[in-house]
């Protein structure tokens, strides 16, 4: 029975949503968003005093250059897009990945059901190779196959996040036995009980495109790959050739999942798309074999902070902080006493311990600022000398403060 209610009874009203506020930054948050912003500055500044004393056209000057277009294409540009990045990229679902500097990357376009044994079984299946992961060695395999034109079939690919993680694993298919050409998927797993806009559920996101030739970044000016516009072409050639050899792989079109576009990614090159996503059901695909390589992943939601090998930054840092012991020890300008200590905080570092990570970025900024301003105003072959001392503090500066060293001994209170 409907209950009637006369014109002058007052109808509840529901109560409303409430509104997530956002959380409040911690003392250690802010201390370590200053120190990176206090890098990039001083980036900025040491690359500013190599260009303003360049003077001649000699052999040590062009090396000068090349230390500033390698000191602005790694690390102060990629700093300065991460900076603003945070401050005007939005942190939620748009159909697009963003790179490791937090620029909008390649667009999702196409998505999968099933599990991920059943992913590399469709994938290898069809002929796919999956790519190594991004390591020193790997890095320079890549480089030298591009110099050299010769083949790499499982090249490693860039890094790009989506809900804030790398990609699980990628998948390239060499053209011609060139690692300048390939094409190329990458995969993320959705987080659980994560749904598509309009309510459909997915267990796997995935972008692809086509590595057309290799050049320079327009955003870093850094060598990367450069990739084919129509990115719907290659979305229908990864189902194309899974479905060719996996008849039990199914195919359905959400049509306009986004809006038509042209647009860049974090490369600056041009993509455009119609905004379909293409879902492949693989979930009737038999799995004869375990997945490839001893980096799959045990689990679909592995966050990528979880492993136990120091990041590549926090490495680099050690490296640089026992040359600076090793200089200073042999008689040279460095100072003993702050390489010394940075030595012994990196250690503390590497054993996860946040307040070193803390203390190691304070004494590398005071030291960076005091050798960057002392090699400003002594242009001469002391000068020089300075200015490669101070270039070690800032990139130990730089190094520590990244994302993946945060993260590293962020796993400690975990």
């Amino acid at each position: 029975m409907i209950e009637k209610r006369s014109a002058g009874d007052a109808v509840p009203t529901p109560p409303l949503p409430r509104k997530r506020l956002p959380r409040a930054w911690s003392a250690g948050e802010v201390l370590d968003g200053a120190f990176f912003v206090l890098a990039t500055g001083l980036v900025f500044w040491l690359g500013w005093v190599l260009l303003r004393d360049h003077r001649t056209l000699s052999l040590g000057e062009l090396g000068r250059l090349v230390l500033f277009w390698g000191l602005m294409a790694y690390v102060g540009l990629p700093r300065l897009q991460q900076v603003l990045t945070k401050l005007y990229v939005p942190d939620y679902f748009i159909g697009r990945t963003t790179t490791s500097t937090g620029v909008l990357g390649d667009p999702v376009n196409l998505a999968l059901e099933g599990s991920a044994e059943q992913v590399h079984a469709a994938m290898t299946g069809a002929g796919w190779t999956r790519a190594d992961d991004l390591t020193l060695r790997s890095a320079r395999g890549i480089v030298a196959s591009a110099v050299l034109r010769r083949s790499y079939p499982a090249a490693p690919v860039s890094a790009l996040l989506l809900f804030g993680r790398l990609q699980a694993f990628a998948y390239e298919m060499e053209v011609g036995g060139d690692a300048s050409r390939r094409h190329h998927v990458r995969f993320w797993p959705t987080p659980p009980g994560w749904v598509l806009p309009g309510g459909h559920h997915v267990d796997w996101l995935a972008a692809g495109t086509y590595d057309r030739a290799v050049g320079l970044s327009l955003f870093t000016l850094q060598v990367t790959h450069k990739i084919d516009a129509d990115i719907d072409v290659e979305r229908d050639h990864v189902v194309a050739t899974v479905q060719r050899r996996t008849p039990r792989a199914r195919t359905r079109v959400l049509p306009h999942f986004v809006t038509a576009f042209h647009s860049r990614n974090g490369g600056g090159d041009v993509v455009r798309t119609d905004g379909s996503l293409v879902v492949l059901d693989l979930t009737d695909v038999p799995v004869p074999y375990p997945a490839p390589g001893p980096s799959a992943p045990g689990s679909a939601h592995t966050p990528v902070a979880d492993r136990r090998t120091p990041p590549v930054e926090l490495v680099v840092a050690g490296a640089v902080a026992l040359a600076k012991v090793v200089l200073a020890l042999a008689g040279t300008a460095v100072l003993p006493v702050p390489a010394v200590v940075s030595l012994l905080l990196w250690v503390a570092v590497l054993a996860r311990w946040a307040w070193a990570r803390l203390l190691l970025m304070a004494v590398s900024a005071v030291e960076a600022v005091v050798l960057v301003h002392a090699a400003s105003g002594d242009p001469g072959a002391n000068g020089l000398a300075r200015l490669l001392h101070a270039g070690a503090s800032v990139l130990v500066l730089v190094t520590v403060s990244s994302d993946g060293v945060r993260r590293w001994v962020s796993l400690r209170r975990r």
